[in-house]
């Protein structure tokens, strides 16, 4: 992993270099007063900061996303032609400490206008569940390999999956567009009060749907639901940990079937840009179900689902896999 983390740093210095010529060779940076359709330019590092962007700045704002529709986004790696959409945007909305090579690439660009989605709500560590740190402590002494990248230092990134967090970051993207282009500020905000009201209303359909259950744990393919469960009263038992191309190790499974047994799960969680052949093994060998659950790091089909409507799906698979009533 150092090896990588030294690789796609020296890349992203050559590609900031080649950055600084195109936006040289394009007459510097932009900005909404000099630009023929006056829109801002907007750059998102992954689909939740996307839909903040779209949904709060509406038809003043042109909005790039870094990640492609469907891609995993813990492993970017940026363009040259990426790095420069980064300098010339006049905002950047980002999650710190979940995509590497972009925050390189927002440290390297010192741009003013720039929401990190962590600075309003900042990131908690979940361990992999309860009752079971000390199996994998002891696999890691053993000589089993982790990697840690994305998970344990930095804390859970996965903050979105709570509603009312990703209304708090809303709320912190409507104030720093309002200062970008002071002339719209009043759309900006009956946006993000729109939004605002939207997630309000989410939060309480999770609430009601979650409240008679028959069991409160659920078992996933990678410990992304954190926040979700916190807020919601629920156990997340997950097979792997917050980077979803973690492997696990045999405590590990031998703890998630007894989870499984003691607590009533009835089925095994994949998501829909990672293969389910992980938990379809694991469902097998403990004959239970399986179904998606979706944590919205990516939208296969924006132009059908956004973030709203995957998260109500989210709710009524839930909902059948913890027997709710």
């Amino acid at each position: 992993m150092k090896i990588r983390r030294l690789s796609t740093s020296i890349a992203l210095a050559a590609m900031a270099t080649a950055g600084a010529l195109v936006l040289s060779a394009c007459g510097g940076t932009s900005s909404a007063a000099g630009k023929d359709d006056g829109k801002l330019d907007v750059v998102a590092s992954f689909y939740p900061m996307e839909f903040l962007a779209r949904q709060i700045g509406g038809e003043h704002v042109k909005v790039t996303d870094l990640t492609a529709a469907g891609v995993e986004p813990h492993d970017l790696e940026l363009t040259a032609k990426q790095v420069a959409a980064v300098q010339r945007a006049d905002a950047v909305i980002y999650l710190k400490g979940l995509q590497p090579t972009v925050d390189k690439a927002v440290a390297m660009t010192h741009a003013k206008h720039v929401v990190d989605a962590t600075a309003t709500s900042p990131l908690v560590d979940h361990h992999l569940d309860e009752g079971t740190e000390h199996e994998d402590h002891a696999a890691e002494a053993d000589g089993a390999e982790h990697d840690h990248e994305h998970t344990d230092a930095a804390g859970d990134p996965h903050i979105w999956l709570d509603p009312t967090r990703y209304a708090a970051v809303a709320k912190t993207v409507g104030a720093e567009l309002a200062e970008v282009d002071p002339a719209n500020a009043a759309d900006y905000q009956r946006n993000t009060d729109t939004l605002v009201a939207q997630l309000a209303s989410l939060d309480q359909e999770f609430r009601d749907g979650l409240q008679n259950v028959k069991t409160r744990t659920f078992i996933t393919s990678h410990a992304a639901f954190g926040y979700l469960a916190d807020h919601y009263g629920l156990n997340q038992v997950a097979i792997s940990g917050v980077d979803p191309e973690a492997e696990p190790t045999p405590s590990r499974l031998a703890a998630i079937q007894r989870a499984a047994k003691e607590n009533g799960a009835t089925t095994v969680f994949f998501e829909a840009l990672v293969s389910p052949k992980l938990a379809n093994t694991v469902a097998g060998d403990l004959g239970l179900k399986t179904a998606v659950l979706d944590p919205l790091e990516g939208i296969k089909e924006p132009a059908e689902h956004d973030y709203l409507s995957v998260m109500r799906q989210n709710l009524a698979n839930l909902r059948t896999a913890l027997g709710a009533s």
